[in-house]
């Protein structure tokens, strides 16, 4: 339930304090570069840690096939977060200060692919708690994580298509807040559902 919170706060800050960064023109992930780099790749690696142990929650508290898609799934996206702290993207005009952008690595190539692994794996967790949510008798909160999944797919390949314009980040901004909004409302509902860790829900 604090995962999110917890990257978007870190991130924020590092946004506001790095020489060059422009929110407007630049995502998150591009604070992995540089010299101070290291404090976004450990804003990574922190939160994909976390969002392994929620997934672990899950598969203990939800013990069915749709518990099973979302533990899994949720896991590969953690560990795409970490994936993507390690293989950094590619330079973009600005920032760094003083790159000119155009460059392309296979650190980068590699970051946007476990990027978009993570962000279809959350996406499809989110329907899988659909589905469950629906099972338990909560409609509304099914109907919600269906938005949020669609939201995930929606900003981040309409974000990654655009993202040299600001349209393109503000995009990937709404993927990033519906995945971890998701990740927060499910986590919360499936522990009110399951407060002893050693009750099972079927």
């Amino acid at each position: 339930m604090i995962a999110g919170p917890f990257y978007v706060i870190f991130g924020l800050v590092l946004a506001f304090t790095r020489p060059g960064f422009d929110l407007r023109r630049h995502s998150l992930s591009l604070l992995t570069l540089g010299d101070l780099g290291w404090l976004q790749r450990t804003n990574l690696i922190l939160t994909g840690i976390m969002a392994v142990v929620a997934a672990f929650g899950m598969l203990r508290a939800i013990r069915n096939g749709r518990g099973l898609a979302m533990g899994v799934l949720v896991i590969v996206y953690g560990a795409g977060l970490v994936l993507s702290a390690i293989f950094g993207p590619d330079p973009v005009e600005g920032f760094p200060v003083g790159s000119a952008g155009g460059t392309f690595t296979l650190s980068g190539i590699l970051h946007l692919l476990f990027g978009a692994l993570g962000f279809l794996a959350i996406a499809v967790a989110a329907f899988a708690y659909s589905a469950w949510s629906r099972s338990v008798g909560a409609r509304g909160r099914a109907t919600g994580s269906i938005v949020l999944g669609l939201l995930v797919i929606l900003g981040f390949v309409g974000g990654a298509a655009l993202s040299s314009q600001p349209i393109g980040v503000l995009l990937l901004w709404v993927a990033v807040l519906a995945q971890f909004l998701w990740l927060g409302i499910a986590s919360a509902h499936i522990y009110a559902r399951s407060p002893h860790p050693l009750r099972s829900l079927r």
